[in-house]
Parts: C-alpha cells; sequence; structure tokens
C-alpha cells in the first residue's frame, strides 16, 4: 500500500504565495509522474502542473509563470510553489502520484486526500 500526504493549504490573499507538499511512503520501488490537480466547487477536477522523473514540467495555461513544480525523488516528495495567486485558484489541490509497486511489481496512480487553497480578494 502507498500513502501521499499533502500539507501546506491555507488562506491566503490575492498576490500572495503558497507551498504546497506532497510525501509518498509505503511500498514504492519507483515513481513516475507525479503532479498536481484541483477542484474546485461546481467545476471537474482539472490537471495543474505534472513533473516526470527525469525533471520534464507541464502546466495548465492558467498557471504557467505563476506556479512552480519540482520533486525530491529520493524523499518520493513533490512540491507545488504557487505564486502570485488569484482567486480563481481557489479550490481543493490533489497531489498524485504513479507509483510501482515494491511488493509486487504493479503500477498504479495514488492520490493524496486533497488540501484546500483559498484565495482572496
Amino acid at each position: 500500500q502507498v500513502q501521499l500526504v499533502e500539507s501546506g493549504g491555507g488562506l491566503v490573499q490575492a498576490g500572495g504565495s503558497l507551498r504546497l507538499s506532497c510525501a509518498a511512503s509505503g511500498n514504492i520501488f519507483s515513481i513516475n509522474n507525479m503532479g498536481w490537480y484541483r477542484q474546485a466547487p461546481g467545476k471537474q477536477r482539472e490537471m495543474v502542473a505534472i513533473i516526470t522523473r527525469g525533471g520534464n514540467t507541464y502546466y495548465v495555461d492558467s498557471v504557467k509563470g505563476r506556479f512552480i513544480v519540482s520533486r525530491d525523488n529520493a524523499k518520493n516528495t513533490v512540491f507545488l510553489q504557487m505564486n502570485s495567486l488569484k482567486p480563481e485558484d481557489t479550490a481543493v489541490y490533489y497531489c498524485n502520484a504513479d507509483v510501482r509497486s515494491s511488493w509486487d511489481g504493479s503500477q498504479r496512480a495514488y492520490w493524496g486526500q486533497g488540501t484546500q487553497v483559498t484565495v482572496s480578494s
């Protein structure tokens, strides 16, 4: 079994910054892609940022130039630095990791429990 534990959400004023962290633990042989998704009330979950094991990054257009995704492979941790936050960034942010199990070699995606980010105007 694999667990993803997120931290760093909260309430911030527009223009401010927050840093999210997500640590994976459990029966992990390796992790391919890691990333962040978000879901605002009444909307579908959307991809925010993804980082490959090799460090290639992908962002949704609305956060390009403001958010930075990074990872520490040795600690199985992914980060999301969010700058110049806007009220429309308000959502529950979920961590995602594509994990190969050290127990049976299977590969599947895991999700964190979600962390609330609220940006006030």
